[in-house]
């Protein structure tokens, strides 16, 4: 767990519910092995409310998956009592008792943890499995899709993530790997928003060149300043915007440590 000094525990909850459960709804898109686990059951969605902090619902549906909201319509409530309470469930410390939804235990143990766990797998990967190139692709992608949400969650609730949220003028910026995953990130009134694809219009890019070369940035492997100077992380349009997103990911390795 990072240094809670340095991070805190609600805008951790707002990246555990979006960023990292949010990204089951891709690890079910790039991994046959993930559909498998929710095949032949019905449509089940589990909610999640956390005091204090967010709540969403799982959808889980024809082997995919879709996070929406609010917890109005769900088969299963997780309630928590608090953001950290919320934050022990994602790092295993916490086990989550439902106060809806007794009658459907068992997908929780069979289809949800299996599911949680095989994203783990690809999040925290283990070197050996990295050689494997599909694995690395999903794994990376997986990563993107983590860390672009996680920005909007930082630019939005984390006091210094805020600081910079409030110097990018309003408009889409485009973050992407060249021939792999995209996202929008869309600011308004320095609110931000993640949105899980490329933007039709955008005021600023970022994109990294190579696959190979987000994975080394998202590891910490290599600086951002120096790629951007070999150019092999290309920047255009309003530079102001990449600069201050730029800001905001420098916080992203500290809440996903």
């Amino acid at each position: 767990m990072a240094n809670m000094n340095l991070t805190d525990a609600k805008t951790l909850a707002y990246i555990n519910m979006y960023a990292v459960l949010g990204t089951l709804e891709n690890l079910c898109e790039l991994d046959p092995q993930a559909r498998a686990l929710l095949k032949n059951k019905k449509p089940l969605s589990i909610g999640m409310i956390v005091k204090g902090g967010p709540s969403a619902t799982l959808t889980f549906k024809n082997g995919y998956c879709r996070m929406t909201d609010g917890v109005d319509k769900c088969d299963i409530l997780l309630p928590f009592g608090s953001c950290e309470k919320f934050n022990g469930m994602i790092d295993g410390t916490v086990t989550p008792i439902p106060c809806k939804g007794f009658t459907h235990i068992a997908f929780l143990l069979k289809s949800f943890i299996p599911l949680t766990d095989l994203l783990s797998k690809y999040m925290r990967p283990d070197p050996e499995d990295l050689k494997d190139e599909r694995f690395f692709e999903i794994s990376t992608s997986l990563m993107f899709y983590t860390i672009t949400v996680a920005l909007s969650q930082i630019g939005n609730n984390d006091e210094i993530g805020k600081f910079s949220a409030d110097h990018i003028v309003d408009g889409d910026i485009k973050v992407a790997i060249s021939g792999g995953p995209a996202a929008t990130i869309r600011v308004c009134n320095h609110r931000m928003i993640t949105i899980k694809k490329a933007p039709e219009n955008y005021r600023a890019i970022m994109e990294f060149t190579s696959i190979k070369l987000a994975r080394d940035l998202f590891d910490g492997n290599v600086n951002a300043v120096a790629c951007i100077g070999q150019g092999t992380i290309i920047m255009g349009g309003m530079i102001s915007m990449v600069d201050n997103i730029n800001r905001i990911l420098d916080r992203v390795a500290l809440y996903l440590a």
